[in-house]
């Protein structure tokens, strides 16, 4: 510490004994965090961003640019743009699937036949254009390029119901709709668009009525509303304690897929210039040779031409550059990528060489794990909160007794690698009782209550043409399959 340290700390603690404690702690902690690298403030460690912010000021006041680099590489990177298809189509897939749940399957069938008029039909889009399952596709997919999305609540009554089933209908807006100008609301304090109670939790949004980027609105004025949370739906990923807004999924390989892209036009602009053969003739200054006739029969080679040069010129190909470790490089650098979303290279790039059916396997299934987090986000979020406000509808409309009305909601199917074995195991599961069978059923994109219906539809139709009855019990298993297909018992 030097000589001048200790003695600086001696005055201080004569002067103050808590600030020299205070000094004292302090150095002590900087020695203990010397103790690992990474802790460190070196040349090695030059450059390294650290700051002590929580999850939501982070990304305060840099939210806006990350969407909109975000949104621009979806827009004109096709790796970024296939890692949000990607996404979308494991996540909700033709969408997750809302069932009705009741004791009664006559009344089941009556909720059922209000609900599907609403929502799954375009009846349910403020703007008339979208059904649930369409607006599972846009709220996954903003939610990857934005890091969030909002979903508002209109309510519809008279003239503006249109005969709905239900009356209110749903309004899909970006988080650009968010107002930052207003910073108050009486004790309340907004910040980016959302109110917080003093108790740190939302109460409103303030809400612009257009959105700021759009082509009507240029030299508008600009004015927004508070909108209660019970009107809003706040789609978005959580990452870290206290996290409130999100980020788009592709802030942790922007600058990745930035280089990405550079060394790709530059393995371009030099797969051009490997593909230019050029020719320089010289000549000798005594040859004599008339220059009108200099290139006579070299302006432009053809393929087995045998062309004579004119005494005392000398004729030099190019040797263009090679293009060499593109594709190891690109491998790796999309692995990165990919890892960094949280999906497989293969799924990114749609290249499966060297990949055999355990590999892939093992890769596919901690994807799915990733896919299950998603699911649940976009089915807690969304999809519960329009029912919620379903149920909250219904009540008011009292389309049919107000009884409670609850929904599940079933994740598409998963694709089974090896749908032999892997049926053959689901089964196992059941009859050893590890597993329900509705819960097999919903594991493959199925919706229970209406295989149970189906079933008995089936059963009471087999019984009428006196059929046999038929089963699971009755269906040969993969093995026995397989022994039928080969009964010597050789490898094959």
């Amino acid at each position: 510490m030097g000589w001048i340290g200790t003695t600086l700390d001696a005055l201080v603690s004569e002067i103050s004994p808590e600030a020299g404690r205070r000094r004292a702690l302090a150095r002590s902690a900087a020695k203990l965090a010397m103790n690992y690298d990474a802790a460190s403030r070196g040349r090695r460690a030059a450059g390294w961003k650290a700051p002590a912010t929580d999850a939501d000021a982070a990304a305060f006041g840099v939210r806006a640019r990350l969407r909109q680099l975000s949104r621009d590489m979806v827009r004109n990177r096709p790796y970024a743009a296939r890692a949000r298809e990607v996404v979308t189509s494991n996540v909700v897939g033709t969408g997750i699937v809302p069932s009705v749940v009741h004791e009664s399957a006559e009344v089941q069938a009556q909720i059922w036949a209000v609900l599907s008029e609403h929502l799954l039909t375009p009846a349910l889009d403020a703007r008339g254009e979208l059904d649930l399952y369409a607006m599972q596709e846009v709220v996954i997919g903003t939610v990857f390029t934005d890091g969030e999305v909002l979903a508002r609540r209109r309510i519809r009554r008279g003239k503006y119901a249109r005969d709905l089933p239900l009356g209110f209908q749903v309004e899909l807006l970006e988080a650009d709709h968010l107002d930052d100008t207003v910073t108050s609301w009486g004790k309340n304090e907004v910040i980016e668009g959302v109110e917080y109670s003093p108790i740190g939790d939302i109460e409103a949004y303030h809400i612009f009525d257009e959105h700021p980027g759009s082509a009507r609105m240029r030299g508008l004025k600009l004015t927004s509303r508070r909108v209660p949370w019970q009107d809003v739906l706040h789609i978005r990923r959580f990452d870290r304690p206290g996290q409130l807004r999100g980020v788009p999924w592709l802030a942790p390989v922007m600058m990745t897929m930035g280089e990405i892209s550079d060394y790709q036009e530059a393995q371009i602009l030099k797969q051009k210039m490997a593909a230019l053969l050029a020719a320089v003739v010289t000549y000798d200054k005594d040859s004599g040779v008339d220059p009108s006739k200099r290139l006579k029969g070299l302006e432009a080679l053809e393929p087995g031409a045998v062309v004579g040069t004119p005494e005392g010129t000398a004729v030099n190909f190019t040797t263009p550059p090679k293009v060499d470790d593109y594709q190891p490089f690109m491998r790796e650098a999309l692995g990165a990528v990919a890892m960094g979303i949280g999906i497989t290279r293969e799924s990114l790039t749609g290249d499966l060489s060297g990949v055999n059916f355990s590999s892939g396997r093992m890769g596919r299934m901690e994807m799915d794990r990733n896919v299950e987090r998603w699911q649940r986000m976009v089915i807690m979020q969304f999809c519960m909160g329009v029912e919620r406000w379903m149920r909250e509808s219904w009540a008011m409309q009292r389309v049919l007794p107000t009884e409670i009305i609850r929904l599940n909601h079933t994740p598409p199917r998963r694709p089974l690698i090896d749908p032999n074995d892997e049926i053959d195991a689901f089964l196992k599961q059941i009859e050893g009782g590890v597993n329900s069978r509705q819960n097999v059923q919903r594991t493959l994109g199925l919706d229970p209550e209406r295989i149970r219906r189906e079933r008995a539809e089936d059963a009471q139709k087999d019984g009428d043409a006196k059929l046999a009855p038929t089963g699971a019990s009755n269906l040969p298993t993969a093995r026995e399959n397989r022994a039928k297909a080969n009964p010597e018992g050789t490898v094959t």
